[in-house]
């Protein structure tokens, strides 16, 4: 494989890294919440959030230059905006506990925060195996396992909302709540559909 051609799968696996550093230093944040120290969080996160940006960016002006690309330009472009997507998605639930003034933060969240760890783990994972992906035997298994994590992630969205307002009163705080629990969901999917454009482009390409 030439040097331009191994430029997006190193691209790919520094874009789904940075997601999963965003998605474990929201873990961090939410397991040592304190409201007083949410600019702080969100200066930080905003720093991982912006070197996505850059990767995703970088594939932009590649593949505008490219004459050949490994699989379809179209392809490598949508993937790198799913990849993208994810690490906006965490942001934004971060972003949502400084919009509602949260001052203490629910079991549930945290249990989102590292399902959506593991998931980018896998992402992770699946970048790793792209560049051989005719080769491969575990990228099936390992898009099989983010799908698993998002249904993990249904389940606990609708368990957290039916705690939600089975113990919670007030009502601005279900509203926050309910939107932050979206949020979470909305992030999982994120991470699903990332896996899933690479199986479409696995499929298109062999």
């Amino acid at each position: 494989m030439s040097k331009s051609d191994k430029f997006y799968f190193e691209n790919f696996a520094m874009s789904t890294s940075l997601a999963k550093n965003a998605a474990s230093y929201l873990v961090e944040c939410l397991e040592n919440y304190n409201p007083d120290n949410i600019n702080k969080m969100l200066d930080e996160m905003h720093i991982i959030e912006h070197n996505a940006d850059i990767k995703k960016h970088e594939m932009a002006a590649a593949l505008a230059k490219a004459f050949v690309t490994p699989v379809d330009r179209e392809d490598l472009d949508m993937l790198s905006h799913k990849l993208d997507d994810v690490t906006d998605m965490v942001e934004e639930i971060l972003q949502k506990f400084y919009i509602f003034n949260i001052k203490t933060v629910t079991p549930s969240a945290i249990d989102f925060a590292k399902k959506i760890v593991k998931s980018c783990e896998y992402l992770c994972e699946i970048m790793g195996a792209l560049e051989n992906f005719k080769k491969s035997k575990d990228i099936h298994q390992l898009i099989v396992a983010v799908n698993d994590v998002e249904e993990e992630c249904d389940k606990l969205y609708l368990s957290s909302m039916r705690e939600l307002t089975q113990n919670t009163t007030d009502v601005l705080e279900t509203i926050s709540w309910r939107e932050i629990y979206d949020c979470f969901e909305a992030c999982s999917d994120a991470c699903e559909n990332a896996s899933e454009c690479v199986a479409s482009v696995i499929m298109k390409n062999t």
